[in-house]
């Protein structure tokens, strides 16, 4: 006789948001768990009329208290769940002409690829992978061997640090799941710019992948113009408007190992004229302000700032932070000039961030407009059932 499988119990109403197929469950829609389950255990989700509407990932530290893993209720999860999972997700990005021949490529964007939790990058022959929730975390080998399956990588870094585990009442977990650390540094090839990647060290996963498209957008208006790169972390917009040909790029970022990171990426590329290069560790804020107040101007600004705000709950404090850096930003273009402004913060969404930026050049007394809205590439599909998965926007603004 199978086993019955624990019930996660919800209360009357909140089944909707299972009929629109969003795959949270957060702790006040909860009436009571029946049976018993650990951290990361699959439960059935029941309605309060006690229809099983699918099965998803108990979390009991978490205000998202479960993570839908399956809207089909006679679905198995078990080692092949994950495979198909991880095999379509791989296979979605294999189909996309855009992404053919890029070594940097992010293979699953949890949600979106109906796999809450897990994001997994690839750079080259390596992955780097993150779980973040209890269920992907008691899901590691599977998840580790699927994407061996259907990958065929040397090796796999695992990348849980963030701080999100702690939300979930999970430690750190990083090292080496699958084959041993390259003999040498990690790089990879980005539309003809070699840029380095630190899976065990650096930001996320080690690079930022999600602004490929971006960067190659930046190499693409760059050529002949002064470039302010603002929040440079390791260069990657730098060196895409180098290999541009702009006249000039001024990077600025407050890490001096960032900046280290950036200048050993430009050594990385001889075809690339290190004379136009100048790096500077400072505060961002400060350093345009000093350079308002010596009367410095660029062509194109890029600003991509840090996150800051996480949540809704801080984007008071961040509005205002964004509106601060924008308002710098116009006030140094030159006439004709571009400001390409982004927000990685998932407390802004799209429409504030394009107000914010509206009423900094209204403030700095300058006419622009929008020429394209700007987010992540097609490996980090926006799944349309949930929007959060959206938390990259940005803006390329021309100003008069």
């Amino acid at each position: 006789m199978p086993a019955i499988m624990t019930q996660l119990i919800l209360k009357p109403g909140k089944e909707r948001s299972l009929f629109r197929r969003h795959p949270w469950i957060f702790e006040g829609s909860v009436e009571r768990l029946e049976g018993r389950a650990r951290p990361g255990d699959t439960v059935e989700l029941v309605d309060a009329n006690g229809r099983v509407l699918g099965k998803g990932a108990w979390s009991p530290k978490s205000q998202i208290r479960a993570r839908v893993w399956s809207f089909d209720p006679e679905e198995t999860i078990d080692d092949a769940f994950f495979k198909r999972r991880v095999a379509t997700a791989v296979a979605r990005r294999a189909a996309l002409p855009q992404l053919a021949g890029q070594e940097g490529m992010r293979l699953i964007h949890g949600e979106s690829d109906g796999l809450p939790g897990v994001i997994a990058d690839r750079y080259g022959d390596t992955i780097c992978l993150q779980l973040t929730a209890a269920g992907p975390d008691k899901w590691r080998k599977a998840i580790v061997g699927a994407l061996v399956k259907a990958t065929g990588v040397a090796r796999i870094y695992e990348r849980s640090d963030s701080d999100v585990r702690g939300l979930e009442g999970l430690e750190p977990v990083t090292g080496w799941v699958h084959g041993e650390a390259p003999d040498g540094p990690l790089s990879i090839d980005e539309n003809g710019v070699r840029l380095g990647v630190d899976v065990v060290g650096g930001h996320k996963t080690g690079f930022y992948l999600d602004q490929r498209d971006n960067r190659l957008l930046t190499r693409d208006l760059a050529a002949g113009k002064s470039v302010l790169n603002c929040f440079c972390y390791t260069g990657g917009f730098s060196l895409q408007a180098l290999a541009g040909g702009a006249a000039q790029v001024l990077s600025i970022d407050s890490s001096g190992p960032a900046l280290a990171g950036a200048a050993a990426n430009l050594r990385l590329n001889p075809q690339l004229d290190a004379t136009r290069a100048e790096w500077q560790e400072a505060d961002v804020f400060d350093a345009l302000r000093v350079f308002r107040k010596e009367g410095r101007k660029f062509d194109l600004i890029v600003l991509d700032p840090p996150k800051f705000a996480p949540s809704a709950a801080h984007a008071d404090r961040a509005a205002r932070a964004y509106k601060d850096i924008n308002l710098l930003g116009f006030r140094l273009l030159n006439p004709g000039g571009y400001l390409m402004t982004y927000s990685c913060s998932g407390g802004i969404g799209l429409e504030l961030f394009q107000k914010i930026v509206a009423g900094a050049a209204v403030d700095a007394g300058r006419d622009a407009r929008i020429l394209r809205r700007l987010a992540a590439g097609p490996d980090h599909p926006v799944a349309l059932h949930f929007p959060e998965g959206e938390y990259l926007k940005g803006l390329l603004v021309q100003v008069d």
